[in-house]
């Protein structure tokens, strides 16, 4: 499975009741279709996971399945805290016809999962049971955790792991990560502020939140470093710094998806908790899409 390119980390759709609105899933991944986006990825942490039942999991996961262009490469976010649990959403999302499972490091009983060997069993034993091809999924700003580049050369060499997504924005970690893995192992970058740079180091693609309100422009980095056009990457990964770090580090998914519906895609209500945008906060957001509209 070769994975290269931009995959929006698809938001999942709600009515104001807060129920899964299926008519908008289908709506947004069908303009979706028409851009060059190498796939979707489902049930991700900008999905809104931890807020789903396991049933509305492999619901998105159908419906995304069903309006998803040919070729595109669906990777569905399979993390739970148990291995059980795990393999049983990933080897559902197979039956459905995805096409990778993106595994979240365990992280709710600290002391003992944020080991090393821990993390090495977890993931060998997905790994083993899946019948999906498995990609670790490292995100230390939510989980508190972040792999050990020592942990990731290991876990490389299973022959059913075949890279990870890093939403860490450590291009340094990345850097050794990239010289410390098997060759062939992949790495996709989650940092939307960072993965121009990502690329360069050796990144094969990314998946992005960002690129659900701004997919025109992560297709446009991408493009410039496959074209080696290497002024116009920096230029494009500049200009939507702002909006990507203001969406990752203050108004998070709430914004994320106000910043959708400013650009013609479907974003809705977040699902509560989670406090839908301030007037204050619409206004900032305004300030800093403006000018990235698609």
């Amino acid at each position: 499975m070769k994975l290269q390119g931009i995959f929006p980390a698809l938001t999942s759709s709600f009515d104001h009741n807060g129920a899964l609105y299926k008519a908008k899933v289908l709506h947004n991944v069908d303009k979706l279709n028409k851009l060059a986006l190498s796939g979707y990825t489902v049930c991700g942490s900008t999905g809104e996971t931890p807020l789903l039942s396991t049933g509305e999991r492999i619901q998105l996961m159908e419906l995304v399945k069903e309006a998803a262009a040919p070729g595109k490469t669906l990777i569905a976010g399979v993390g739970a805290e148990s291995v059980h649990e795990t393999v049983e959403v990933a080897n559902k999302a197979a039956e459905i016809g995805f096409d990778v499972a993106l595994a979240l490091t365990p992280f709710y009983y600290r002391n003992q999962m944020h080991r090393p060997e821990t993390q090495t069993l977890y993931f060998r034993s997905v790994a083993d049971r899946s019948k999906l091809p498995v990609l670790i999924y490292n995100i230390p700003q939510v989980t508190g955790y972040d792999v050990p580049v020592e942990t990731l050369a290991e876990l490389s060499h299973h022959p059913n792991i075949i890279g990870m997504k890093d939403s860490s924005g450590n291009m340094a970690k990345m850097r050794e990560t990239v010289k410390a893995v098997k060759p062939g192992f992949q790495v996709l970058c989650g940092a939307g502020g960072a993965f121009y740079e990502a690329f360069q180091i050796g990144a094969v693609g990314a998946i992005l939140a960002i690129a659900n309100p701004l997919p025109y422009a992560c297709i446009t980095i991408w493009e410039a470093f496959r074209m080696r056009e290497d002024e116009a990457g920096k230029n494009w990964q500049e200009r939507i710094l702002p909006a990507a770090k203001l969406i990752a580090t203050k108004h998070g998914i709430p914004g994320l998806k106000y910043a959708m519906d400013l650009n013609g895609y479907y974003g809705g209500p977040p699902r509560l908790p989670f406090v839908p945008p301030s007037a204050e906060a619409k206004a900032e957001l305004d300030a800093v899409f403006d000018g990235l509209k698609s």
